[in-house]
C-alpha cells in the first residue's frame, strides 16, 4: 500500500521470501525465525519508508472532492451510450498523484483557543501543548469537537481502549489521518470509531501479518507512523480560488430541478474544503468554529492526509459485498489500496462474479432513467449536469456489465451506511484516486 500496508518488495525483503502471496503465508513459511521478531523488523523498516517519504514531501493532500446530497442515489442510470458506459478511452494506469493545485502552508502555530472568535483572515494563535494526563482524559471519555486543538491531536500517543470512547477522540482522529495516508481509507475523518475505521485497520493488520480484529494496537500504531513527529492537523490559508464558486446553497433534492442547473457544484466553501481534506463536514465546522472560510486569508485547521505516491500497479479489484469494502491488489496478490464502499442493496443488488473495467469518465454527466429506479415523481429521462453533487460524484469507472460502475458520491459520510442502486459507491476522493490507478481490462471480482 502507499505508505501503510507493506509492499511486496518491502516485506519480502524483511522475510527473505521474494514473491510471497500474502503476509500471513510469508510469516508462516519463514523458518528458524520468530514471528514476533519478523513483524517487529517489518514495522521498523516500514517506518523508515514513511519517514523518508515525509522528508521529501510535507505538503497536505490536494484531492478535489464533492459535496453531499441524497442518501438514496441513483446509480444504474449513469451517463454515456445506451448500455450505460462511454466509449473506452485510451487510458493507462497512473501510479503517481497529479501535482496539487496549491500548497497549503504548514505552520508550527496551532489553532486559536476554542472559545475565541477569529476575525476573517486572522492567523491561529499557538496554545499550550497538552499534558499526558490531559491527553488521557480526552481519549478516555471523548470530547466535543470544538475543543480539539492541533497540539492535542498532533501530540496524542497510543493507549488501549480507543474503540470504547464515546464522542470525538483525538487518538482516533489521528489514527484516521494516518490510515488515510497509508492508503487504508477510513472514509470521512470524523474522530470516531466505526465499521469503516475497523475495516481500514483490518486491511492493514492483514498486510502486516498481525492478528486481524479491526482494533488499534501498539504494533499497528507504530506501523502507521503514530510515534513519528509529523503533524496531523495543520493550518491552511483560504485562497481566492477556494471561494470563487459558483456555489449552490439551495441545491434542490429533486432530479428534475437539478437537471435545470448549469452545474451541481458545492453548496458553500465549508462543504468544498471539508471534502478536499477528507473531513466530515460537521467535524470540520466545529474545529473551525468562529472562522469564515468564505473570506480569503482566513486560517483554518485541516487534516494533512497527503502520503507518498502510490507505487503498486493494480492487477485485480475485489468488491466485498459482505464487508462493504473495495480492495485492489497487484499481480503478486499484495494489497495496493482499500476503500470503504456502499455496494448495492437487497432490492437492487450489485453484479456477481467477475466483470472488467471498461472505461473511466471524469466529471460525468448523469443520465437518469426511471426504467432503472424512480426518484420522487420523476417518470421521464433526465440529464443531470456534472459537478461534485452529481449523483455519481466526480468520477465513474464503468464496468463491462451494462450500466454498472464504481463511482463517487455527493454524500461521503453515508458510505456503507445506506444502499446503492447496484453500483459500487466510494467517497469522491477515493474514487478519484482509484480512477488514476486503473485502466480498461482490469478484472473486478464481486465477492459475497
Amino acid at each position: 500500500m502507499r505508505n501503510g500496508a507493506l509492499s511486496a518488495a518491502l516485506l519480502a525483503g524483511v522475510l527473505g521470501l521474494a514473491g510471497a502471496g500474502t503476509v500471513g503465508t510469508g510469516v508462516a513459511a519463514a523458518q528458524d525465525r520468530s514471528v514476533e521478531d519478523l513483524v517487529q523488523k517489518a514495522i521498523a523498516r516500514h517506518q523508515r519508508t514513511i519517514q523518508q517519504a515525509q522528508v521529501q514531501d510535507q505538503a497536505p493532500s490536494q484531492d478535489r472532492v464533492p459535496g453531499q446530497d441524497d442518501d438514496q442515489q441513483g446509480d444504474n442510470g449513469w451517463n454515456g451510450d445506451q448500455d450505460g458506459a462511454p466509449d473506452a478511452p485510451d487510458a493507462q494506469p497512473d501510479t503517481e498523484r497529479p501535482p496539487p493545485p496549491y500548497v497549503p502552508p504548514v505552520s508550527s502555530q496551532g489553532p486559536a483557543d476554542p472559545n475565541e472568535t477569529l476575525e476573517p483572515g486572522q492567523p491561529a494563535q499557538p496554545s499550550a501543548v497538552p499534558s499526558p494526563a490531559q491527553q488521557s482524559a480526552a481519549d478516555s471519555v471523548g470530547m466535543r469537537a470544538e475543543n480539539l486543538t492541533a497540539e492535542l491531536v498532533n501530540s496524542t500517543q497510543f493507549h488501549p481502549g480507543a474503540e470504547q470512547v464515546r464522542g470525538v477522540s483525538p487518538l482516533l482522529l489521528k489514527t484516521q489521518v494516518l490510515l488515510d495516508r497509508a492508503n487504508a481509507s477510513p472514509g470521512v475523518i470524523d474522530g470516531r470509531y466505526g465499521k469503516n475505521v475497523s475495516k481500514a485497520i483490518s486491511s492493514y493488520q492483514q498486510e502486516l501479518g498481525l492478528p486481524v480484529d479491526g482494533k488499534l494496537s501498539a504494533d499497528l500504531w507504530n506501523a502507521i507512523g503514530g510515534n513519528l513527529d509529523h503533524p496531523i492537523l495543520i493550518d491552511y490559508t483560504v485562497t481566492p480560488e477556494d471561494v470563487a464558486g459558483p456555489f449552490y446553497p439551495s441545491l434542490p433534492h429533486d432530479y428534475a430541478e437539478q437537471a435545470k442547473l448549469p452545474n451541481l457544484g458545492y453548496r458553500d466553501p465549508w462543504e468544498e474544503l471539508a471534502e478536499r481534506f477528507h473531513m466530515d463536514e460537521k467535524l470540520f465546522r466545529e474545529i473551525n468554529h468562529g472562522r469564515d472560510p468564505s473570506v480569503p486569508g482566513t486560517v483554518l485547521t485541516v487534516a494533512d492526509t497527503k502520503g507518498p505516491p502510490i507505487k503498486g500497479v493494480i492487477a485485480r479489484i475485489e468488491a466485498d459485498k459482505k464487508h462493504g469494502q473495495v480492495r485492489a491488489y497487484d499481480d503478486k496478490g499484495w494489497l495496493v489500496v482499500a476503500y470503504p464502499a456502499t455496494i448495492g442493496s437487497s432490492d437492487t443488488p450489485s453484479p456477481s462474479g467477475e466483470v472488467t473495467i471498461r472505461a473511466v469518465a471524469q466529471n460525468p454527466v448523469y443520465y437518469y432513467s426511471p426504467s432503472n429506479f424512480v426518484q420522487g415523481n420523476n417518470t421521464k429521462n433526465l440529464q443531470l449536469p456534472p459537478g461534485p453533487n452529481n449523483p455519481v460524484g466526480m468520477v465513474f469507472i464503468a464496468l463491462s456489465k451494462p450500466t454498472y460502475g464504481i463511482h463517487g458520491t455527493p454524500e461521503p459520510s453515508a458510505i456503507d451506511k445506506t444502499f446503492s442502486h447496484g453500483c459500487v459507491r466510494l467517497t469522491n476522493w477515493d474514487a478519484e484516486e482509484l480512477s488514476k490507478l486503473v485502466h480498461p481490462g482490469i478484472p473486478v471480482v464481486f465477492t459475497e
